[in-house]
């Protein structure tokens, strides 16, 4: 039955809906969702889609305890679903199943990932690797003398005459932590570590024995200034033999202590100390395991080693120094830290600590990239592999980091914190910045697709082009549901009843990427990142860690991250740039060349410390005619070495560009306009976007999250001839409308709430159709009449086919079976042919909990992952008399909650034992529980509509 509606509120319905033109030739919902076949495209319009273009996942082996035919049947579900490649990491394993574990790099483990390389070699699919299992880098194998390290000193008063009665000691205090309580006690754990049994259980997070620690150094300090290396004279019994000289005396006695961080959720045959990340010894001894392992084995189809970001530091104190670290401080600052100590450790003069204190962190920085990162990369080339690294959370400029590794890699929802990776990537030239995508974006089980569209979406935006989905766990075939979980993903498995509609969602992240891996990203800005301000800034511990370039204290932020804010807002694009990488650039023509792309201009952010040498750059690139812009000039080099003598060459440059052709305004508004930095006004809409450059043409990612629908012209800061818009939800591709008015481009878009297209824009012709946009007529449809409801995948148990009024949510329904359902339903209704000739008829679901394939006479139209729920129904798939089926998905939530109440325990994992994102959501055994959950709609809420299309 249909019921027909004149002027239905047109005007506003023609400016909140677009097309969505889904003409995939299939007979049923599972040919539907099969991978691209990029063979068969247009290649003009996509080249050949690589497993490079499609999203990959993180996938967890529990205890390692998987089987050849097990490895099979995941990768190639994984493979169907339209995954590229998966990065496999052992983390900790399954409660009952010890027998089943497998010690990571044993024989054993050793084959079953050749078997693993072999399997994805087979499906096209790629294989990186972390190194190690959980994180950071660590292992049984990793004794004391490797291990991560941290500095403990004590203070000593004498006068003259006296002499030091007490011994020169410290006893490292005692430290047990644990990743929950448990019964044991420090007192019953074995040093080392590696020797005790059942690890699994103990699922150790830090662990400090008491013991004497090593003296490094005694140093005594004069209150006229002079300074004394005593350590010679502390014999073996720790007496000091000397007596002190004239004047008051301080003395800082400096011992190595054992930080003791353990990895975190380590499989079985990993657990033990994380490295020492400031030692190439520590590296190198680490890395002879996996020689040892993978001596004569072929793993030359691994793309890449994985680290899992640095969190060394997430544990009582800091990992803040390295057997060696006064001799590589004299090498690389040019003095003796040991003539500074009072300085490093809060003493003197506040100047003198904050320099003293930044060429600290500025040494560790170095050692991180020197003796960890590239150590790590070059064996890994040896390998005939590359290096995936999330170098956030280091305490080093992130932004070398990340560049020395061969894809950077980002994770979370700061969008300031993403574009540190990606601008890495830009500025030296990587095709490809990764992304740990989608990590716990709600609570267990509610994560819907999409929300992992807009995170994605968020990453597109930030110049990410190779997301990573965190992601899916191994799982015997044979498991009862849900199966094997990790502690912190969106469970992208089988398992999970969205995993139906999950390969629209990563054919469309592939086709995305596509474009975003092609040419190079066009930015305008390099925004100077002023790290030494962080170095120098005094906090609570020694050593400063480094994500979205926040202060540690909550609630503010650095200069630099307002500005960097500010031109988000503003719609500029920028990357940002690092001392190391500013030396690197060169003037071409009158625009700043990194060899790849050319940018307009430098902004330099409010700055207090700037090395010399990049003052001297900034000068030179003034003086060569490219566009500097300074909020305010930099006030003073930073570091103690020399500083008289850097102080005044400093101020000779500063003069200089006080003169020179530098734009100097503090108003960024201002000072970009001087610049003649043209801005993408698309953002005043709500509008997020990237933008690359193939050379020829300018290619845009826009997509669209505000709260509102866009219908309208939209300008460019690009000029051009021709704009072709791609849907890459459906391949559609089409010649734009377009209009130039006082010398602006624009062309005319539509963007639904959380819809993405890629614009290319050009000045050569293009021989594609033109772009078929959504015409409405204020003819709409309400469809009425008997709806029936059946179920055909999904559990505890399949709902009873039951025959509705009108389409509601199947957990409206009295029937328990309905309220716990995770799965499948199908809702199925007959109607006559509507009366009306257009194109065809635009179908609004309302709103579908939570994802919908639409099926119109046997023919699959497309799948909604929302959340817009509207589809255009072409006009050649109607018939006189028509079916229409709606497959609706569903979360795990119920189903999941449903098990918990009837008293079935699926949580048997050792280690975290799945914790709770929200605090409501734990139970007393502070363990995630779904017991006091209210059934979540599923299923179709709302009207059912066709409107009729000119």
């Amino acid at each position: 039955m249909i019921v027909v509606k004149r002027n239905l509120n047109m005007k506003n319905l023609l400016l909140s809906i677009i097309t969505i033109f889904l003409l995939i030739a299939c007979n049923n919902k599972e040919s539907a969702i099969q991978p691209v076949d990029s063979s068969s495209q247009p290649t003009e319009a996509w080249g050949a889609i690589s497993n490079t273009n499609k999203p990959w996942t993180r996938w967890w082996w529990h205890g390692s305890s998987v089987t050849k035919a097990g490895i099979t049947a995941e990768l190639e579900a994984l493979a169907t679903a339209g995954i590229g490649g998966v990065e496999l990491i052992p983390i900790y394993g399954i409660k009952g199943k010890e027998a089943a574990f497998i010690d990571y790099l044993s024989n054993e483990w050793v084959d079953l990932f050749l078997f693993t390389l072999q399997e994805a070699e087979r499906l096209g699919l790629g294989v990186d690797m972390a190194t190690g299992t959980g994180w950071p880098f660590g292992g049984p194998w990793v004794d004391a003398a490797i291990a991560c390290k941290n500095v403990v000193h004590r203070t000593y008063q004498l006068v003259a005459g006296e002499q030091l009665l007490e011994k020169i000691e410290l006893k490292q205090a005692p430290i047990f932590r644990t990743v929950r309580p448990i019964k044991s006690t420090l007192a019953e754990i074995k040093n080392p570590i590696a020797t005790n049994p059942n690890l699994q259980a103990l699922a150790l997070d830090q662990v400090r024995f008491e013991q004497p620690l090593p003296l490094l150094v005694l140093m005594a300090y004069s209150d006229d200034g002079t300074v004394l290396n005593l350590t010679d004279k502390v014999n073996e019994a720790g007496q000091l033999n000397w007596i002190a000289p004239a004047g008051n005396w301080t003395l800082y006695a400096v011992f190595l202590g054992r930080h003791g961080k353990m990895v975190e959720r380590a499989a079985p045959g990993g657990e033990g100390n994380v490295i020492d990340h400031f030692s190439e010894t520590a590296i190198q001894q680490y890395l002879k395991e996996f020689d040892t392992a993978f001596a004569g084995k072929d793993i030359t189809t691994l793309r890449a080693f994985f680290n899992d970001s640095y969190e060394v530091d997430d544990a009582n104190g800091q990992a803040d120094w390295t057997t060696n670290l006064f001799t590589a401080f004299q090498e690389k600052r040019g003095y003796d830290l040991r003539q500074h100590l009072p300085a490093l450790f809060g003493e003197g003069a506040v100047e003198k600590q904050q320099r003293i204190l930044s060429d600290y962190r500025e040494t560790i920085g170095e050692l991180l990239m020197e003796t960890f990162t590239q150590t790590w990369g070059n064996w890994a080339s040896k390998q005939q592999a590359i290096i995936r690294n999330q170098a956030h959370g280091s305490p080093a400029n992130i932004l070398d980091l990340y560049a020395a590794s061969d894809i950077p890699e980002t994770e979370g929802t700061d969008i300031i914190k993403a574009k540190m990776a990606s601008s890495a990537a830009h500025v030296t030239g990587k095709k490809l910045v990764s992304a740990e995508a989608a990590t716990w974006l709600g609570e267990h089980f509610t994560t819907n697709l999409a929300d992992l569209k807009e995170n994605v979406d968020r990453y597109f935006a930030a110049g990410i082009n190779h997301v990573f989905y965190h992601g899916s766990c191994y799982s015997p075939p044979e498991a009862d549901w849900p199966g094997r979980l990790f502690y912190a993903a969106i469970h992208a498995n089988p398992r999970n009843p969205l995993w139906a509609d999950y390969p629209a969602l990563n054919n469309y992240i592939a086709n995305t990427q596509a474009f975003l891996q092609a040419g190079h990203a066009d930015n305008d800005i390099l925004l100077y990142l002023p790290a030494y301000d962080r170095f120098a800034r005094q906090g609570g511990e020694l050593l400063e860690h480094f994500d979205g370039w926040a202060t540690p204290k909550k609630g503010d932020t650095t200069e630099v991250r307002r500005t960097a804010e500010w031109l988000e807002k503003n719609g500029y694009a920028y990357d940002f740039i690092s001392d190391k990488q500013l030396e690197k650039v060169a003037i071409k023509g009158k625009k700043i060349s990194n060899g790849q792309h050319d940018y307009q201009t430098v902004l330099v952010p409010p700055t207090t410390y700037m090395p010399l040498s990049t003052l001297k750059k900034l000068a030179e690139l003034t003086d060569q005619g490219a566009t500097v812009i300074f909020q305010a000039l930099p006030t003073s080099v930073p570091g103690w070495n020399n500083l008289e003598g850097r102080r005044q060459q400093f101020a000779t440059v500063q003069k200089q560009l006080t003169t020179s052709g530098a734009i100097m305004q503090a108003d960024l508004s201002t000072a970009l306009a001087k610049a003649k930095i043209a801005r993408e006004s698309l953002v005043d809409k709500g509008l997020q976007f990237h933008r690359r450059s193939n050379g020829t043409e300018t290619i845009y990612f826009i997509t669209n999250w505000s709260e509102q629908s866009f219908d309208g012209w939209l300008p460019l800061a690009t000029s051009f001839q021709t704009a072709t818009i791609y849907c890459p939800m459906t391949r559609q591709k089409g010649v734009a409308k377009q209009r130039t008015r006082n010398g602006q481009s624009a062309i005319y878009l539509q963007l639904q709430k959380g819809q993405s297209l890629i614009l290319k824009v050009g000045n050569q012709p293009s021989p594609i159709a033109p772009w078929a946009y959504l015409k409405t007529t204020n003819t709409t449809i309400q469809l009425t009449g008997k709806w029936q409801l059946s179920f055909d995948q999904g559990g505890p148990t399949l709902p009873a086919t039951t025959i509705l009024d009108e389409a509601i949510n199947w957990t409206d329904l009295e029937a328990s079976a309905y309220q716990h359902f995770s799965g499948t339903g199908t809702y199925q209704m007959e109607f006559d042919l509507p009366p009306g000739e257009g194109s065809g008829w635009l179908l609004d679901l309302g709103k579908a909990n939570e994802s919908a394939t639409v099926v119109l006479n046997g023919q699959t139209i497309g799948t909604l992952v929302g959340p817009s729920y509207q589809i255009l129904l072409p006009a050649k798939v109607f018939q006189a008399k028509n079916t229409l089926a709606i497959q609706v998905s569903n979360t795990m939530a119920n189903r999941i909650s449903y098990l918990e109440k009837n008293g079935k325990r699926w949580q048997q994992f050792y280690n975290i034992n799945i914790s709770a994102r929200l605090r409501e959501n734990l139970g007393e055994d502070r363990v995630f529980t779904t017991k006091h959950w209210k059934t979540r709609p599923a299923g179709l809420e709302g009207a059912v509509t066709l409107t009729l299309c000119e």
